[in-house]
């Protein structure tokens, strides 16, 4: 190469440097001949000191009822239309979490509705089995599993939510999107909201309204209270824009600890009766046409609790003229607009109790007290 294109080339290069370093220089960059070595070492962590009390709380709550709360996967059974075979899918998470010794796990009624390839149950620890079906309520959204394992987590303690105030401090643990173990806190929203059941023909009542996120997972987990004591299932969020951002319902304890032993026991929940025909769609016409508001008794069943009581139901004279019998307007005290609304009243008390009927008769108002059989009988 001649040497005059050798000096062109090395003059070009040290054009580009020099612009390359007043470039760097201009935007506060300091350019060193080659590359130095630094020394450079991690900064000094700022030591954070204790947790403030209320943090310290929820941390010990959250790891004392951790290992108490399990995740529940379903599958389904689906059939291959080309070649008829049977196999099984994931059809769903949820959670739940330990009622007793003997196995039993809490869980909510639509977790493990349609799970015709069965449940499995995992603990924090790692340890995963197959889960039977002991009972469900689709009347308050519960059901109850049993798992067979040696060292059962201990059952969550169990509270009371008769006793709630709106205000206090919420905490709920579940498997949101399959996130296994979250805690989301609030509060008590509100209390004694209701809501439709899954096939729209009942109500739940006396729901806890919380601002604790609840989402798709977190279904069948705990709400526990401050002092880490079931208060709740966690069961819906009601979202009017279709995202999981609403406002979050959990089933009562009391209601819990009336319904969660029967199934344990019998496998299914008897819920309280008067022995009575009703029907929505007919009440609603006699209500109109009457203009009043309650529950009409269609039909008594021979030898029930309204037998007993003296209660009339729908007669018709000898003309076919139909003559309405006593309607329902209150128990103990509480107005009655709808067959759902009766059967969610009647349900808060326990068969062999006493209620007081308050009754439109030959527009006359009646105070009947029954004693509740079971819908059983």
């Amino acid at each position: 190469m001649d040497n005059r294109i050798r000096i062109g080339l090395a003059l070009r290069m040290i054009l580009v440097g020099a612009f390359t370093t007043a470039a760097l220089a201009l935007c506060g960059w300091t350019v060193t001949a080659g590359r130095a070595a630094v020394k450079a070492t991690p900064r000094t962590v700022t030591a954070r000191g204790p947790l403030l009390s209320g943090e310290q709380s929820t941390v010990d709550l959250f790891e004392k009822a951790r290992a108490s709360v399990v995740y529940i996967s379903t599958q389904a059974r689906v059939m291959d239309t080309w070649t008829r075979n049977v196999f099984s899918v994931p059809r769903g998470t949820g959670s739940g979490f330990v009622w007793d010794s003997d196995g039993h796990i809490v869980t909510n009624r639509h977790v493990v509705a349609g799970a015709t390839g069965g449940a499995r149950v995992r603990l924090s620890d790692g340890r995963d089995t197959e889960a039977t079906v002991v009972g469900v309520s689709a009347a308050h959204d519960l059901a109850v599993l049993k798992v067979d394992f040696t060292n059962l987590p201990p059952p969550v303690p169990l509270g009371s939510s008769s006793d709630l105030r709106v205000g206090q401090n919420t905490f709920a643990i579940g498997n949101p999107f399959g996130l296994d173990w979250t805690l989301t806190t609030g509060i008590v929203s509100a209390l004694d909201r209701s809501l439709q059941t899954e096939d729209a023909r009942g109500l739940i009542e006396h729901l806890i309204q919380t601002d604790a996120a609840i989402n798709p997972g977190n279904s069948g987990g705990p709400l526990l209270d401050s002092a880490g004591r079931l208060i709740g299932v966690n069961t819906v969020i009601y979202s009017p824009s279709g995202a999981s951002a609403g406002v979050g319902f959990a089933i009562p304890a009391d209601t819990v600890n009336r319904v969660v032993p029967q199934l344990i026991a019998a496998g299914r929940y008897l819920r309280p009766s008067l022995g009575i025909e009703i029907d929505e769609g007919l009440n609603q016409l006699i209500s109109q046409r009457l203009g009043v508001t309650g529950v009409a008794i269609l039909r008594i069943s021979p030898g029930s609790a309204a037998a007993t009581a003296g209660l009339r139901g729908l007669r018709t004279e000898r003309d076919g003229a139909i003559v309405p019998g006593d309607i329902i307007v209150a128990v103990n005290g509480h107005a009655i607009d709808s067959v759902a609304r009766l059967e969610s009243r009647l349900d808060d008390y326990n068969v062999g109790e006493i209620v007081r009927l308050t009754v439109l008769r030959d527009k006359q108002r009646l105070e009947v007290p029954v004693r509740l059989q079971s819908s059983a009988q």
